[in-house]
């Protein structure tokens, strides 16, 4: 049985990446199809068969694949599955939209519908200067058309989270099921020795992306001067440095050994956005570690209130104010909170998600007959 994954784009490491580092040790021969590769920030596929698009070709695609939204979809509808019985494609964009044949499976496994096109678009579209916005509005109508169709061309589908799954019915009226992704849980338990030159530091563990919200988090910081250590990049790197105050301290992307140092020395993880699942409460959780976290999305399926963590219960600076100034950690049993991650184990995921494509195959060759 031939069978081959497809990702969105392949230039970094964070959450999916490690669905797909998963997924290869269920399937070690399949190939990876994505739209644009950077092997120097993707050295977790090194010895992976990693096909590209055209789109990889164009200047600077590799590393600002944002240049090119409206090509991605025909990036993708270029590539060929013809020899493939199984294809599961990952994404949270566009890699759901590739074309099959009718007797090939297509399963997707949806991180989120496209958030800038659906569930966030407003607060991306904030972020594009005033005068270039007349010009972008037939480029969102056209992603935001195709992206419909696009999402009806899988077999199946499967969300990372409840929240995801309601989601997926909102925007693209389809059912799905729920499998949670994998968390390295025991890579986050061990103790690891070092130091770290901020104390009793408050961590956000984040792209810096607009639906991350970290401006709350920051200005909250600022407001009650608690050490905040932020660990990431991204877009935003920029406008969220310009707001921070003397007690908060970017550290950029860090190797996972250090990641690990970082949750383990914490108070607690700062969770201000409204997540898909939430990968980094559950490495916090693996760490011992309570979260602080917006009372929405998939942080909601993760956190045990007042036994793991607490919720505040609106995206506002004063919302979050007031829950740091009523969190205390020795509140927590940092055994709960690691008790509570083993629930999302990779050993899980490997299991549940390797029976569900049996399940799934058996399903489309019935419906085939």
């Amino acid at each position: 049985m031939n069978l081959a994954l497809v990702y969105d784009r392949t230039n970094k490491l964070g959450g999916a990446e490690r669905v797909l580092k998963a997924l290869h040790e269920i399937y070690p021969k399949a190939p990876l199809y994505t739209a644009v590769y950077n092997p120097q920030k993707a050295g977790w596929t090194k010895g992976w068969d990693v096909r590209v698009s055209f789109l990889n070709r164009l200047p600077l695609a590799r590393s600002t694949h944002e240049l090119y939204p409206w090509l991605t979809p025909m990036a993708f509808e270029s590539l060929d599955f013809s020899d493939f019985d199984i294809v599961i494609s990952v994404t949270s964009a566009d890699a759901k939209g590739i074309l099959t044949k009718p007797s090939t499976l297509h399963v997707c496994y949806v991180l989120t519908p496209t958030r800038y096109l659906w569930s966030d678009r407003e607060l991306y579209q904030k972020e594009i200067p005033r005068i270039l916005r007349p010009l972008t509005k037939p480029i969102f109508s056209y992603l935001t058309n195709w992206d419909k169709i696009a999402s009806q061309r899988p077999d199946f589908l499967v969300a990372i989270s409840k929240a995801v799954q309601t989601r997926i019915k909102t925007y693209y009226n389809r059912e799905a099921d729920v499998i949670y992704p994998p968390v390295e849980v025991e890579a986050f338990g061990k103790r690891k020795e070092g130091t770290i030159s901020v104390r009793d530091y408050f961590l956000v563990v984040s792209r810096l992306v607009p639906h991350k919200r970290l401006d709350l988090a920051i200005q909250a910081a600022n407001a009650l001067r608690l050490p905040l250590v932020i660990v990431g990049t991204g877009l935003q790197a920029g406008k969220l440095n310009r707001i921070a105050g003397p007690t908060v301290t970017f550290v950029g992307q860090l190797t996972d050994e250090k990641l690990v140092l970082y949750y383990q020395k914490c108070r607690a993880l700062i969770f201000p956005q409204e997540e898909d699942f939430g990968l980094s409460v559950v490495e916090a959780q693996a760490a011992g570690k309570p979260v602080i976290a917006y009372n929405g999305g998939g942080a909601t399926e993760i956190i045990r209130a007042g036994k793991t963590g607490i919720f505040f219960s609106q995206q506002k600076v004063e919302s979050l104010v007031n829950a740091l100034k009523g969190f205390r950690e020795s509140a927590f049993d940092p055994t709960a909170c690691k008790q509570n991650a083993k629930r999302f184990d990779k050993k899980r995921f490997i299991n549940e998600f390797g029976g569900k494509i049996g399940e799934l195959w058996k399903k489309h060759q019935d419906i085939l007959k």
